[in-house]
């Protein structure tokens, strides 16, 4: 069975047992009580066969260890063979053996796990659910269903990899079913590879030193979707690397079904960090050597106004010196978060936005000043179109913008534009608002234009300065009563309603534009050069647009005159019928 039937199969079992929630939840509540308890059964599946050594363990080391809670712990890992444990007399399975005190003794069950996963269940709010179900009277048949033999999540049966596809696709059902936002907790798999392909290319250390160790980063982490498709590519490249993954996540839920991700893995979940990034960074003043993000689309930044301002006042001491973008739309502060986490010797990012960040903005503005601080500090190596219709929240163009500040000698001073949205199989199904995706031989043959950044029809190689313009200001003189140029103190005075601004790009000099471009039109006229901006866009489209000219006139005419005799008599027939 391949891994993505396994998967749905999977997820399809857990989606049957919702429909055992109709008529007490309403489908948009169905993951208060799924994804918890997909979770703890899983824990409890990984536990089940060390039940007995653990419950030896608690009675022979809770009295000797009673004061050192730590080495108590320590032991209870040891005995569980994973870095959680429960020491309750129960299991899933037991619990169903005494239904009349099934509420009481499940919640005993939670109590005898160790702090992580009380941690974890504790951020799915999930208490006030036991409540509801044992009052409704399907508590027992809810838990039942979970432990039947198609119940079996232990990793014998369902692996790491499996487990974390298995809890994005339920929470894209349940997102679906609710019309919820499936899109910002849900990459889809095969970006995410694209992404960490081109992350790791050309990385000889990480790709073939033996024991290599490097930390991977993600700002809006989601379920670790990110984390763990880049752990899982470079274990099949390179076996003895290791990847240790760092995340914060702002959604209870999936920050939850992240950090139990993490540990069900026997990664550090500590290094998965619960809260708001933009006003709460959990990871401040640390660096990382890669970085890989999907950051929210259009998402306003007012609750975190403060906060970003407050740090923006710390100039580059903080993340947001370059500048801050408009209220409606906070994905170029991650942006900025991303850039503030690369290490001073060197670390590549990979990060998704819309068409946003590449040109709105004039200059002078936030946006216009931090695509300056990128482009002048040489960090943007490619931005690559991505095909719209491939996520599941929005059918809008998307770009992965790839960053570096150890390029290669090559890239230095340029920056490559892929033309990919052209590169796609569509899907027989759509997906939500997803209806085509990008095969592995397309991912492969993306990753080869990135990787020969030679300029092709869909590869487009600038210096950096291309993208930069100065907005100049154009007076003309104020004209007086008597016809002739207004001066005071032998100086012109300019006229504001005359007044006009024309972008010069950086690659011109200002004088040889306006020789050009204005002062034979207005000889009269000058440049207030205290008014001059400097001002950077990225106009991804226009540097592929093909100019197709109109069909001539003559052809034209003859079409028509092909249509009129081959509808001639068409209409008398129709009107004398």
């Amino acid at each position: 069975m391949s891994l993505m039937t396994h998967v749905k199969e999977k997820a399809d079992f857990i989606w049957s047992i919702a429909d055992k929630l109709t008529g007490v939840y309403k489908p948009h509540e169905y993951g208060n009580v799924i994804l918890p308890l997909t979770v703890i059964r899983r824990f409890d599946c990984m536990l089940a066969g060390t039940k007995a050594t653990v419950d030896t363990a608690v009675k022979e080391t809770r009295a000797a260890y009673k004061i050192n809670t730590q080495m108590l712990e320590r032991r209870l890992c040891q005995a569980s063979g994973c870095p959680f444990y429960n020491t309750s007399p129960y299991t899933l399975q037991t619990l169903l053996d005494d239904p009349d005190n099934l509420a009481a003794n499940f919640r005993q069950y939670l109590a005898g796990f160790s702090a992580n996963v009380r941690e974890i269940i504790k951020r799915f709010n999930f208490d006030p659910e036991i409540t509801r179900m044992d009052e409704k009277g399907i508590l027992y048949i809810v838990l039942q269903a979970f432990t039947t033999d198609k119940g079996d999540f232990h990793p014998n049966h369902v692996s790491n990899i499996e487990m974390g596809y298995v809890f994005e696709e339920i929470i894209r059902k349940f997102s679906e079913s609710s019309n919820e936002d499936a899109g910002q907790h849900y990459t889809p798999r095969e970006v995410i590879r694209l992404m960490v392909n081109i992350l790791f290319m050309d990385d000889d250390e990480m790709l073939t030193s033996p024991d290599a160790i490097k930390t991977l980063y993600d700002p809006a982490c989601g379920t670790g979707g990110m984390l763990s498709v880049a752990s899982e590519y470079l274990k099949k490249l390179n076996a003895s690397a290791t990847l240790i993954p760092y995340g914060q996540e702002i959604n209870d839920q999936t920050f939850a079904i992240c950090q139990a991700d993490t540990l069900i893995k026997g990664e550090d979940a500590t290094h998965i960090q619960p809260g708001n990034t933009l006003s709460d960074d959990q990871f401040a003043g640390d660096t990382f050597d890669y970085i890989l993000s999907n950051p929210p689309f259009g998402r306003e930044w007012k609750n975190e106004k403060k906060a970003v301002l407050d740090e923006q006042k710390t100039g580059f001491a903080g993340r947001f010196g370059a500048g801050v973008p408009a209220i409606g739309d906070s994905q170029m502060l991650f942006l900025e978060t991303v850039v503030r986490k690369m290490k001073p010797a060197g670390s590549r990012v990979a990060i998704i936005h819309n068409g946003s960040p590449l040109f709105t903005g004039d200059a002078g503005s936030g946006p216009s000043e931090i695509r300056r601080y990128l482009l002048e500090h040489d960090l943007i190596e490619a931005i690559i179109a991505l095909p719209n219709d491939i996520f599941y929240n929005t059918g809008i163009a998307t770009y992965i913008w790839v960053l570096s500040n150890r390029k290669s000698v090559e890239r230095r001073g340029k920056v490559q534009l892929i033309k990919a949205n052209g590169i796609y199989t569509k899907l027989r199904k759509s997906l939500g608002s997803k209806r085509v995706e990008i095969s592995d031989a397309q991912i492969a043959e993306i990753s080869r234009i990135y990787g020969a950044f030679r300029e092709t029809e869909d590869c487009k190689i600038f210096p950096n300065e291309a993208f930069g313009y100065q907005k100049i200001t154009v007076e003309r003189p104020l004209i007086g009563d008597d016809g002739q140029p207004v001066k005071k103190r032998g100086k012109l005075q300019p006229d504001p309603a005359r007044r006009d601004t024309e972008n010069v790009p950086l690659t011109e000099t200002i004088d040889a534009y306006m020789q050009r471009e204005v002062l034979p039109f207005a000889p009269d006229a000058w440049v207030d050069e205290k008014r001059t901006k400097i001002g950077y866009e990225i106009p991804f489209t226009r540097y592929f647009y093909h100019y197709e000219p109109p069909q001539p006139a003559a052809e034209i005419a003859e079409d028509i005159r092909k249509i009129a005799k081959e509808l001639d008599g068409s209409l008398d027939a129709i009107f004398k019928a």
